[in-house]
């Protein structure tokens, strides 16, 4: 019988990738270019999939958490983890966005490569179109994430989030300041009919005003 994974490359590292699981493509890996790991910090990765930002994370990172709604992709990540020898410093949980993540844990760095193609609420019924369906306006997920982010970021902390030019990369810079974060595009790749950016987003430090 004719095995129905696929298998991904990103540098040295092979992701398999099971069925009903998001198979990585141009957003993913401007993630995994764009990540900035430090040796001793702390990764949380919504919406891992395959689990190749965590993966890629945990090459240096201290230890990373990672999330995904879809328990096909939580075996799948837990899988791509162990055959990439990071399995130890990877803690894979099942849940939607922050709802694994206790209310004490904050993290160095943030990752999310958000489902944000604009469509109907029908293609969110099935496991493979809730990898990229991002509601009417391809911010359902956006929208939510951002609201709740910082409250898991630690103070010299960064968040990494990954969208499409078709799901309104203006009004996600204009709602980070909204929580007290500051938010600015690090990179971009046009691919046919979008622009896919990294926006990167980090606490909004007030200066200190002097007694005179």
């Amino acid at each position: 019988m004719k095995s129905s994974r696929k298998l991904v490359f990103y540098n040295d590292l092979t992701f398999h990738i099971f069925g009903h699981v998001y198979e990585p493509a141009e957003d993913t890996f401007l993630g995994a270019d764009n990540l900035s790991v430090n040796k001793e910090g702390t990764v949380l990765d919504l919406g891992t999939g395959c689990g190749i930002l965590a993966v890629v994370s945990a090459q240096k990172a201290k230890k990373v958490v990672a999330t995904d709604l879809n328990p096909h992709a939580v075996r799948c990540a837990k899988f791509n983890a162990k055959i990439n020898h990071v399995i130890h410093k990877i803690d894979i949980r099942l849940g939607d966005l922050f709802q694994p993540i206790r209310k004490n844990e904050k993290f160095d760095l943030i990752v999310f490569n958000a489902p944000y193609l604009p469509s109907p609420p029908s293609e969110a019924r099935s496991w493979n179109g809730r990898t990229w369906a991002g509601g009417p306006t391809g911010r359902r997920l956006i929208d939510r994430f951002i609201i709740k982010a910082p409250h898991y970021l630690k103070r010299n902390g960064k968040i990494l989030l990954i969208q499409s030019s078709l799901a309104n990369i203006d009004e996600t810079l204009e709602k980070f300041p909204e929580v007290d974060l500051t938010a600015q595009v690090i990179a971009e790749k046009n691919v046919a009919f979008e622009t896919i950016v990294a926006i990167q987003a980090s606490h909004l430090f007030k200066k200190r005003v002097k007694n005179c």
